[in-house]
């Protein structure tokens, strides 16, 4: 049977409604700030809001100090105050009243907050002893948070600004069953075992370095294959659709970036402007390629009958995120997306968009991630200004997505105030083994950019039209995907995309020549193989080579030799004994299995 909540807002629904779930964990986020108050008297509070996994609140607790240590104590306190059945109560206040019981409670936090509030919009919520500036709504009953856990301390500036106070923020999760909770941290433990930064780590795929820079990976050589056999793959597939491969540079004339509108909707977003002193030029590193792309487009002259252009390029771009924000390989500030900008008529839109959603989905399919949902992503109808272009041209991008999702049977959400700046977006989001959404395949249709660049093609009447614009990355980045990939695998990766597909094992140095003989057969036959002959025990050399998640192993020994076989191993499972050239065919049937598609 369904669990329900009752909320404040007269609303009763399933816990599983993404809705109930955040406004359970907000409210969650209010009783942790209960808790806090009646442990730490004197603590101040910034905000509580819920987020994918759970929910957070920042605080400032003056001179008391607090470690992982203490979590325990505020989750005990959470749980006892939830059993006192208390509700939370809303109330309506003026904006004087507000600030005047903030400032009496000596929480500068909260009066900087109403601050930017007017009139009639303002209310409290309490709950027990705690009142907290606050829309709502609330879980009915506090009672129904059954189970607590506090997973995560760190550090959070106030509004995101490195020059504000450093506050304390606190992690945790909540739900209205304990058996959820125990179900959430065995998930737990999985992803922590599943979490791509421990796997690049042992698998020896990439790393990171305070003095290139943070968010700055550094590709190892063991990555930059795999990375090199993402990128060929579907290079090869986008040859087949008729792209045209494009290299633009890694920064720009800041001009370019005004043009386009990036500059003013994501200067504060990109790294500082890099001057020429002797010319007195401006340049940035490149935050998007898409006006690289408009200006190749500009660069010759157009027919109707070259319509549509379909510019690929896999380009690294730069974007400024928060220290805090940053996240293995999954939030940096340096990333290759595996862009492409198709230029077309009108009449070309909606089949070239729905040809963009058969290659995410053949890309899915190859990587077996099955566990993705589609969502339109369009612009938010009271907040225009956050936008460019007209409404006509508006309305015509969000139908085509809208129709092309339809006909290709794609269980789709709507998401309002998700498109970009430029245009709307059909997005394809992905869960990892903590169940977050990470957003990978993109494809977004825009008029507004062809208009800025004046891009221009000649119609069959001589006259010169406005060509639309399809944004497009199947794998969003290749830093994210990489990621995202790792974890859907546990760092067990189909063969054909493993860096290493087989490691040969000589028992002893004397079946050294051997296998190099095997190994050489091997990489003829365009099989990614190496020998590792360390003057090590076979079993020590196993373990080793199962952290770099080798799929394939074979062993040669003295049986071997005399035989002219290997004994191969997959994933840990005997497979037996095979010659050589069956081997081959072996690894290249395994492969093929894998493509099939």
């Amino acid at each position: 049977m369904a669990t329900t909540i009752a909320f404040t807002d007269g609303s009763i629904r399933p816990w599983e409604d993404a809705e109930a779930k955040k406004i359970f964990w907000h409210s969650s986020a209010h009783l942790m700030a209960e808790a806090l108050e009646a442990i730490y008297p004197g603590v101040k509070f910034g905000v509580g809001p819920a987020v994918e996994t759970g929910f957070y609140y920042d605080v400032d607790l003056g001179e008391h100090q607090i470690s992982e240590a203490d979590l325990k104590a505020i989750e005990k306190k959470m749980v006892e105050l939830a059993r006192t059945k208390e509700t939370f109560e809303r109330t309506e206040v003026s904006k004087a009243d507000a600030m005047k019981f903030f400032t009496e409670k000596g929480d500068k936090y909260k009066c900087e907050l109403i601050q930017d509030l007017e009139d009639g919009t303002i209310t409290f919520f309490r709950n027990g002893n705690f009142t907290d500036l606050c829309r709502g709504p609330h879980v009915k009953h506090v009672d129904d948070i059954k189970a607590v856990k506090l997973t995560a301390i760190a550090g959070a500036y106030w509004k995101g600004d490195q020059e504000r106070e450093q506050l304390t923020r606190i992690y945790g999760v909540s739900f209205p069953k304990k058996s959820m909770l125990e179900e959430y941290l065995v998930m737990l433990e999985e992803a922590k075992k599943r979490d791509h930064r421990k796997l690049g780590k042992e698998m020896e795929l990439f790393t990171f370095s305070s003095r290139v820079g943070l968010g700055l990976p550094l590709w190892l050589p063991r990555g930059a294959v795999m990375r090199n056999i993402l990128e060929n793959f579907l290079r090869e597939k986008q040859a087949e659709l008729g792209y045209l491969p494009v290299v633009s540079p890694h920064i720009g004339a800041k001009d370019l970036y005004v043009t386009s509108g990036h500059y003013a909707k994501y200067g504060k977003d990109s790294f500082q402007p890099i001057h020429t002193p002797q010319e007195g030029e401006e340049y940035l590193l490149k935050p998007m390629n898409c006006p690289h792309h408009c200006e190749i487009f500009r660069s010759s002259p157009r027919s109707y009958r070259d319509l549509p252009l379909r510019f690929a390029e896999f380009g690294t771009v730069y974007r400024y995120e928060q220290s805090g924000e940053l996240h293995g390989l999954t939030r940096v500030r340096g990333f290759t997306q595996d862009d492409a900008h198709l230029f077309c008529r009108p009449d070309q839109l909606q089949e070239e968009f729905e040809k963009v959603i058969d290659l995410i989905l053949y890309v899915f399919k190859t990587l077996n991630m099955t566990n993705y949902m589609a969502q339109i992503s369009l612009r938010d109808p009271n907040n225009k200004e956050k936008y460019i272009g007209s409404d006509e041209n508006w309305a015509k991008a969000e139908q085509a997505i809208i129709d092309a999702a339809e006909k290709k049977g794609l269980t789709a959400v709507v998401e309002l105030g998700e498109a970009a700046f430029y245009g709307p977006k059909l997005d394809f989001m992905v869960k990892d083994a903590l169940g977050r959404q990470w957003q990978l395949g993109t494809i977004q249709v825009d008029y507004n950019l062809p208009e800025r660049f004046q891009l221009e093609y000649t119609d069959t009447d001589g006259s010169k039209q406005r060509p639309v614009m399809i944004h497009r990355a199947p794998f969003g980045s290749i830093e994210r995907f990489t990621a995202v990939t790792l974890e859907h695998t546990a760092g067990h990766l189909p063969i054909w995309l493993s860096p290493d597909q087989v490691k040969l094992l000589p028992v002893s140095e004397k079946y050294a020549d051997y296998a190099e003989k095997v190994c050489e057969l091997l990489k003829n036959s365009e099989i990614r193989a190496s020998i590792d002959s360390r003057n090590e025990t076979l079993g020590k050399r196993i373990r080793e080579i199962s952290l770099l998640r080798v799929p394939i192993i074979a062993i040669v020994g003295e049986k071997e030799v005399s035989e002219g076989t290997v004994s191969v191993r997959r994933e840990g499972v005997d497979q037996g004994s095979m010659t050589a050239e069956d081997f081959v065919q072996y690894i290249k049937s395994a492969v093929a299995e894998e493509l099939k598609n």
